[in-house]
C-alpha cells in the first residue's frame, strides 16, 4: 500500500508540473504595455460534441500531449519545419515558434474537432498555404497567425471563426471577399501590418455584424477607417498618420468603450467628436493637440500627454454640471505638453471622481523640460467612496471566471 500511495503521490505532482508549464500560455502580449491586462479566458462551446479518443492518446512523435489535457497537443519550440500528422480528437493545437514555412492540407485529413490552432512566430506565406485548408474546419474558433510572413489573408475561412490574429506579417492589401463567409469574428488583429488607405476603400470591415473589437495599429492608415460596424467595442489605431476625425464620425458606433489613438497626426478634434455614452478610455497621447475637448459623463480615463497644450480649458472638457448624472473621470495624464499651471480647482467640481492628475515633466522650452509644483495630483477617498471601494472589490474578488466573460474582449492596454 505504501509502494502505491507513492506512486500516486508521484503521479499527480508530475500532473502538476505539466499543468503549470502550459496554463500560462498568453498569446495577447504583443501589444501589451500595462501589467494590469486582463487575462484572456478561452472559452469553449459546452453545447460542442465532445470527441471520443483513444486512452492513452494518440499524439505525434514531434509533440507532446500532456495526460493532464488530453484534448491538447504541444508541438511549440521545436524548431519543426512541417506540420506533423495531427490526430483526429485534438481541440487545441499549438504550434508556435517553430521554423513552419507552408500549411498543407494532409496533416489536417482526419482533423474533426480542432478549435484553437497557433501558428504564431513561423516563416509562413500566402502561397504556401493550400487553398481552403481551414474552411472544412468547422468547430474553428481561434486562429493564430501572428508573426509570420504573410501578405494576404488566408481564404476562404470557416464560419465557426471568433478570433483572427494576424498582426506582424507584411500584409498590404485585403480583397474584396476578405472576410466574407465568417458572422461570427468578434476579434481581428491586424496591427504591424502594411496596410494604407486605399486598401480599406472596398469597406471590408461593414459586414461583420458581431465585430468588437478591432486592432489596426502600426499600419500606413491617413484617415479613419471607413464603415465600421456598429457592434464595435473596442478600436486601436496606435502608430499611424491620422491627421484628422471627420465629422459625427463616431455616431454610428454608440457602444465604443476604448479608443486608442496614440501616436497619430491629430491636431484639432472636433468638440463634440467623443459624444459617446459607453466611452470608458480614451488615449490621444503623441499627438499634436493644441486644446482639449468635450469629456463624455462616461469617461474613466484620459491620456493626452505628449501634445501642444499650454493651458486646459475645463469648460471645453465639461461645459456643464449635472449633479444627478455626473463625470466618471478619475484619471488624466497630461505630461510632456506646455503647461506652466496645473488645471483649474473648478475641474473637481466638473470631475468629482478625479483620483489622479500626472503632470510629470512639461516641455514649455524647445530644449528643456520642466517640473510644475505638483508633478502627481492625487485626492485621497472620503469615507463613504472608501468603503465603496472596499465592497466593490471585495465583489471583484468572489468572482467566478464565468464572472469575466466580459473580459473576454479586453483591448491591450497601455
Amino acid at each position: 500500500m505504501g509502494f502505491l500511495s507513492q506512486l500516486s503521490i508521484i503521479h499527480l505532482l508530475w500532473a502538476a508540473m505539466v499543468f503549470c508549464q502550459y496554463e500560462d500560455y498568453d498569446f495577447e502580449d504583443e501589444y501589451e504595455e500595462a501589467d494590469h491586462q486582463h487575462p484572456y479566458y478561452f472559452n469553449p462551446n459546452t453545447h460542442a460534441e465532445v470527441p471520443r479518443f483513444p486512452f492513452p492518446a494518440e499524439c505525434a512523435r514531434e509533440c507532446f500531449c500532456p495526460p493532464a489535457f488530453p484534448l491538447s497537443m504541444y508541438c511549440d519550440h521545436r524548431k519543426l519545419k512541417t506540420i506533423p500528422n495531427i490526430p483526429s480528437h485534438v481541440q487545441q493545437l499549438y504550434l508556435q515558434n517553430n521554423d513552419i514555412e507552408a500549411v498543407p492540407a494532409r496533416p489536417f485529413t482526419n482533423v474533426t474537432f480542432i478549435r484553437e490552432i497557433n501558428l504564431s512566430h513561423n516563416k509562413i506565406k500566402f502561397h504556401m498555404i493550400d487553398h481552403g485548408v481551414f474552411k472544412k474546419l468547422s468547430n474553428l474558433v481561434q486562429l493564430h497567425l501572428q508573426h509570420n510572413e504573410l501578405e494576404e489573408l488566408p481564404f476562404p475561412l470557416p464560419s465557426s471563426l471568433e478570433r483572427l490574429l494576424l498582426g506582424f506579417n507584411k500584409v498590404s492589401r485585403l480583397s474584396g471577399n476578405a472576410f466574407e463567409g465568417l458572422p461570427n469574428i468578434t476579434m481581428l488583429d491586424l496591427c504591424n501590418n502594411f496596410l494604407d488607405d486605399s486598401v480599406l476603400k472596398g469597406n471590408p470591415f461593414s459586414n461583420m455584424k458581431n465585430l468588437m473589437q478591432l486592432n489596426l495599429c502600426n499600419n500606413k492608415l491617413q484617415t479613419m477607417p471607413p464603415d465600421l460596424p456598429s457592434s464595435l467595442m473596442y478600436l486601436s489605431l496606435e502608430n499611424n498618420s491620422i491627421s484628422y476625425i471627420p465629422e459625427n464620425y463616431f455616431n454610428r458606433l454608440p457602444k465604443i468603450i476604448a479608443l486608442r489613438m496614440s501616436h497619430n497626426n491629430l491636431q484639432n478634434i472636433p468638440h463634440n467628436a467623443f459624444n459617446l455614452p459607453n466611452l470608458l478610455e480614451l488615449n490621444l497621447g503623441h499627438n499634436k493637440l493644441k486644446q482639449v475637448f468635450y469629456i463624455p459623463r462616461s469617461l474613466q480615463h484620459l491620456y493626452i500627454e505628449g501634445n501642444d497644450i499650454e493651458s486646459i480649458n475645463v469648460t471645453l472638457m465639461c461645459p456643464s454640471i449635472d449633479r444627478m448624472n455626473t463625470n466618471q473621470l478619475t484619471y488624466i495624464r497630461v505630461d510632456q505638453n506646455k503647461l506652466t499651471i496645473p488645471i483649474s480647482s473648478y475641474a473637481f467640481f466638473c470631475f468629482p471622481h478625479i483620483r489622479t492628475i500626472y503632470y510629470g515633466e512639461q516641455n514649455v522650452n524647445i530644449n528643456k523640460s520642466t517640473q510644475l509644483r505638483t508633478a502627481v495630483f492625487r485626492r485621497f477617498l472620503t469615507s463613504e467612496e472608501y468603503d465603496e471601494a472596499e465592497e466593490n472589490h471585495e465583489t471583484h474578488d468572489h468572482e467566478t471566471e464565468e464572472d469575466h466573460e466580459a473580459d473576454y474582449f479586453h483591448p491591450y492596454l497601455q
